[in-house]
């Protein structure tokens, strides 16, 4: 069975490491004090086991067994049922894991069960073990303190967040083409994120709507609520993220049209003096054309042809062509053409 610890803690102090479920549940009847079992990744089977000996809820037990939940906690009689999204940020992908631990706290009993390595809950027990105060106070403070390491362990994922986004506004300002890609990846993570860290805050209220009923010392109650305050901070600063990001990606989405509005503006402008090239050529071609036109039919030398032997002919046909041209030139000038 992948218990990764199994103790039973007495005045504050780890008094037995039982072997099997069996003698757990016997030393808690014979001698009092509480059990703080770790899992990690159980079967089915395995969990069930935990669950018959413990007798916790068919449902709770079966959103252990699913995973992939979102943060809850939900209470049946006097056992707790908890599930934590723990983060951690990798630096080598920039990218955001997310992890998940359900706990179940009873009167005399913390079970942890773990579907990824973070959060460290072997870096909580020796936590606990070594503050007997702390451990004195039985379940509630296990509960506690795993609360504590996961909204603790989102400290390095906003920093590492926070550095992506700084990132993302110089490469946006570069004009980086690839920037885009990279914020929509970045916002997935934001809003996985919130999702992880949002309802932290209800549930942590509802724990302190319990504290009378559930006897929770007073120095243990001011501890939940300074993670309370943490957690709050952790929610503002995620919802502060997505916002950056969305608007990161308004202002890349109107310099990506401004860039291209240049390149239209710039085409245009191409396109006009194309235009105008056009024009000139077509101008100066119809002005050629019109002596070459006169020229070439005086240039056919038939014997019978107006003018042909006519003493004013060539000058005429000169003067034709002159004002012609002439005439076209204005006429195109008057246009703009040229």
């Amino acid at each position: 069975m992948p218990i990764v610890d199994n103790a039973i803690y007495r005045d504050g102090v780890r008094q037995a490491r039982p072997v099997t479920l069996d003698q757990t549940f016997e030393e808690l009847r014979d001698g009092g004090g509480f059990a703080w079992i770790g899992l990690y990744r159980p079967t089915e089977e395995e969990l069930r086991a935990v669950a018959t000996e413990f007798t916790l809820h068919p449902l709770a037990v079966e959103d252990a067994l699913t995973g992939h939940q979102r943060p809850k906690l939900e209470r049946y009689g006097d056992v707790t049922f908890i599930v934590l999204r723990s983060a951690r940020y990798l630096d080598a992908p920039e990218e955001v894991e997310f992890g998940e631990v359900h706990l179940f706290i009873g009167p005399n009993f913390a079970i942890t069960v773990r579907h990824a390595e973070s959060p460290d809950l072997g870096r909580v027990r020796k936590r606990v073990e070594n503050t007997p105060s702390l451990v004195s106070l039985g379940p509630q403070a296990v509960l506690y303190a795993v609360f504590d390491e996961v909204v603790d362990e989102y400290g390095p994922v906003m920093a590492g967040l926070e550095n992506d986004i700084d990132e993302i506004e110089d490469q946006i300002f570069r004009g980086d083409p690839a920037v885009s890609r990279r914020i929509y990846d970045l916002a997935r993570e934001a809003m996985a994120f919130q999702r992880a860290t949002h309802p932290l805050v209800g549930m942590l209220d509802s724990l302190e709507q319990g504290f009378e009923k559930y006897g929770v010392d007073l120095e243990l109650r001011r501890d939940f609520r300074d993670v309370a305050d943490h957690a709050l901070k952790t929610v503002e600063r995620a919802d502060g993220f997505r916002a950056v990001l969305q608007n990161a990606l308004t202002v890349q989405a109107t310099l990506v049209t401004q860039a291209q509005n240049e390149e239209m503006r710039t085409l245009s402008r191409a396109s006009i003096e194309q235009g105008d090239q056009v024009k000139k050529i077509s101008s100066w071609a119809a002005i050629l054309f019109v002596p070459g036109l006169v020229g070439s039919i005086y240039g056919m030398n038939f014997d019978h042809m107006p003018e042909l032997h006519w003493a004013f002919g060539y000058p005429f046909a000169l003067g034709l062509m002159l004002v012609s041209g002439t005439a076209l030139f204005f006429v195109f000038k008057k246009r703009g053409w040229l």
